[in-house]
């Protein structure tokens, strides 16, 4: 038949907990999850939220100052995108031959308090693709991540498909997640922590219904998008809590029984292409045909014929944001210091 055909693929979705607050034992623990995910002939795999080196449910739970210790372990074991930690996640991409979208706690070079909640898209052969840090932290996370910005809400086109990314509550902005349908999108990755208490007392344990809550904002974005989405979570294990809790036994328990977050993939049509994993660890597969987007955005498109563009307008600000922006004077002249930060050539 003649015409355009367009990508078909296997993805995996990875619920995990990471070797918590040990950033090198966690990506060895990537190592053997991509190989399980690869020999059953997946191409893209999806890690969840801050993987590496954990997400810090801590500061949910603890009052800003007792938090010091973990913070600076959390900040010693982050990843800097120009270190041997980092080049170790491209060679894994490399190795396996597979797109490799993983969560991350980026540390910063100007500062030893800043730190991003970060996703990393790298292609089969290892060159980083995209680097996307989630824009706003969400409630507590505020103690911990500093604010991305919009310079990479970016869709990606790669031999897969055009790839982007949300981070958790990015995917209940509206806006944002418009910004990616607008570029393209056929898949979405969306990534999500372990879980996320917010009440002590409640019907629901922790006061966060997090299957029911991914389920809805994948579902949601899948279906008004009519794009793929691949929903990745965290798993809290024992030993995370036991560092979390220490000697508090209330905090133990609480933590034991917070409702657990779930891993899924969505297709264009809103429904499951997988089923759900819930709490415990595993793999969620699904075959992705991007040619099955085409008919249902003929039926219903946000960003084309089901569309107001003269009615309805959305601006995004890519304006990369730095601490300080120098010049040098030369002859005279003021001469603006020249971009050293790799960060502009990232994506």
């Amino acid at each position: 038949m003649s015409g355009d055909k367009y990508p078909k693929f296997r993805a995996a979705a990875v619920q995990a907990a990471p070797v918590f607050l040990n950033r090198e034992a966690t990506i060895d623990k990537v190592e053997t999850l991509l190989t399980e995910a690869t020999a059953n002939g997946a191409k893209l795999v999806v890690f969840p939220e801050s993987f590496i080196p954990c997400f810090p449910v801590w500061c949910l739970v603890h009052a800003p100052i007792d938090q010091h210790p973990l913070f600076t372990r959390l900040y010693e074991n982050a990843l800097d995108v120009k270190s041997d930690a980092f080049r170790k996640l491209a060679s894994l991409a490399k190795k396996y031959n597979a797109f490799l979208s993983i969560g991350v706690t980026e540390k910063s070079d100007y500062s030893m308090g800043a730190m991003w909640n970060t996703n990393l898209l790298f292609d089969s052969n290892g060159n980083l693709v995209g680097k996307h840090r989630k824009i706003m932290p969400t409630w507590a996370e505020k103690l911990v991540h500093n604010f991305g910005d919009g310079s990479s809400l970016i869709v990606h086109e790669t031999e897969i498909g055009k790839l982007g990314v949300l981070i958790c509550g990015e995917n209940t902005n509206t806006l944002a997640r418009y910004s990616m349908v607008a570029q393209g999108e056929q898949v979405h990755i969306s990534t999500y922590p372990p879980c996320w208490p917010t009440m002590r007392k409640s019907t629901i344990s922790g006061g966060y219904n997090m299957k029911d809550v991914i389920h809805v904002r994948a579902a949601s974005h899948a279906f008004e998008g009519k794009v793929f989405n691949i929903a990745s979570s965290g798993v809290l294990d024992e030993d995370a809590i036991n560092q979390v809790a220490g000697d508090d036994e209330t905090l133990r328990e609480f933590l034991k029984n917070a409702c657990p977050a779930a891993t899924m993939i969505v297709g264009p049509d809103g429904e499951y292409a997988s089923e759900p994993l819930v709490g415990e660890e595993g793999i969620v597969y699904a075959d992705i045909d991007i040619n099955r987007e085409i008919a249902l955005k003929g039926v219903h498109d946000i960003v084309g014929s089901y569309q107001r563009l003269d009615i309805f307008q959305l601006h995004v600000n890519r304006t990369r944001l730095k601490p300080a922006y120098f010049s040098e004077e030369e002859n005279g002249t003021s001469v603006p210091e020249e971009n050293t930060n790799d960060e502009a050539d990232v994506i």
